[in-house]
């Protein structure tokens, strides 16, 4: 995901991951929940834990992209339908910050603090869609 475009990045974390959720909806009662379990709170902490220290934005929202699945992976043990609707609202926050990266140029976090001047409405918004995949309690 790093070396993409925007918009190729946008596709890699959203439109390809709609195959395996399929996949995974599909197959839920039949697969193991413990396993299933495991696998995703590792593929969770790998994804937290490696996002910590990142200055590229395309980096970060890699590592988001792991993280949110191990998420899915999670809830798809307990309720099939939340997950989807988990995966709809992954999908809707990701594309807007994609769409908003892309359409103010930004790639690393220290650009990002100056795009402020250009954009400052975009920007909070950017910043907020962030705090919201971040898993920030009220967004």
């Amino acid at each position: 995901l790093q070396g993409s475009p925007l918009t190729t990045g946008l596709i890699l974390s959203t439109a390809m991951k709609l195959p395996p959720m399929t996949l995974l909806f599909m197959t839920s009662p039949s697969l193991n929940p413990a396993l299933l379990t495991t696998m995703a709170i590792l593929s969770t902490a790998l994804g937290g834990w490696m996002g910590l220290n990142q200055t590229q934005v395309r980096k970060v929202l890699a590592f988001s992209s792991i993280s949110h699945l191990g998420w899915m992976a999670i809830i798809i043990t307990y309720n099939p339908k939340l997950t989807l609707l988990n995966f709809y609202l992954y999908t809707l926050m990701t594309a807007a910050v994609f769409l908003t990266l892309n359409s103010i140029k930004v790639l690393k976090l220290s650009t990002l603090m100056t795009a402020w001047a250009k954009a400052p409405s975009l920007s909070a918004m950017l910043m907020l869609t962030l705090l919201s995949l971040a898993g920030l309690p009220p967004l």
